[in-house]
């Protein structure tokens, strides 16, 4: 029998699941047969698209809104997924705030704010609502996205860093407290992906800069984050956890 990942069964959350990487995970999710909380913050229209995705994989779907970085509307965005699907077995804090990048001299103060918020904290508020009913469950799975850029450091990314590289602790630490309760946490670090907004007529514009720096020579597609998730996410993945998972071709490839 050919090797397949089945989540069916299962009840995911994708946070951020409007975005260029999160309606992708959302639509991956589901193929492989788990019901999908599609989570927005704003883009309500896009959200239902990746809604509408969903449910042509045939499993159940609901679009929820919330602030993940506000406990308050994350305790209403587990109990409105909880009412309608039931506990979440699969989570996947994808969301994060959007900023103009520059130089740590030229950052504004509220810029690292926000990526604290977005990254760190709405993991912790997200595993606050959701790990209590996997612990009762005995089971979970947390797959969460990070970036290559923290071990890049590239200028210009500092509030970006700041804030994953807060999240990679996190993650880490929480894998050893919850892993006796057959709980995995994981991250996949997406490079610079090629997602629908690279996507044109013409084909996609060459990134000859960053590409030079990639060992596989090229751009990785929006859906190998995806599949990536969804492994992490299965029966095939159980005994894996603390991982940072880079999938950009080789950008970055962390050390022992």
């Amino acid at each position: 029998m050919p090797l397949q990942i089945d989540l069916s069964g299962r009840v995911a959350l994708v946070t951020g699941a409007s975005g260029e990487l999160g309606r992708v995970i959302a639509r991956t999710l589901a193929r492989c047969g788990a019901d999908v909380a599609v989570h927005y913050h704003q883009a309500r229209e896009k959200a239902e698209a990746t809604l509408a995705a969903v449910r042509e994989a045939g499993v159940r779907g609901m679009c929820v809104q919330a602030d993940v970085t506000d406990a308050d509307s994350v305790t209403a965005l587990r109990d409105a997924i909880v009412a309608e699907l039931g506990d979440v077995d699969i989570l996947v804090p994808n969301a994060v705030i959007q900023y103009q990048w520059t130089t740590v001299l030229e950052q504004a103060v509220e810029d690292y704010e926000g990526q604290f918020r977005s990254c760190v904290l709405q993991t912790v508020l997200l595993a606050k609502a959701f790990v209590p009913a996997m612990i009762a469950k005995g089971r979970g799975r947390i797959v969460i996205t990070n970036t290559e850029c923290s071990m890049q450091c590239w200028p210009s990314q500092s509030a970006y860093v700041s804030g994953k590289r807060g999240l990679d602790g996190i993650a880490r630490v929480l894998a050893k407290e919850i892993g006796p309760h057959e709980i995995t946490v994981n991250q996949v670090a997406p490079g610079w992906m090629i997602s629908d907004r690279h996507r044109t007529p013409e084909g996609v514009a060459p990134q000859p800069g960053y590409e030079a720096k990639v060992p596989l020579g090229h751009r990785g597609e929006d859906r190998e984050i995806a599949h990536a998730v969804a492994f992490l996410a299965s029966d095939l993945a159980k005994f894996i956890t603390g991982v940072y998972l880079p999938v950009c071709g080789g950008g970055v490839m962390p050390t022992i």
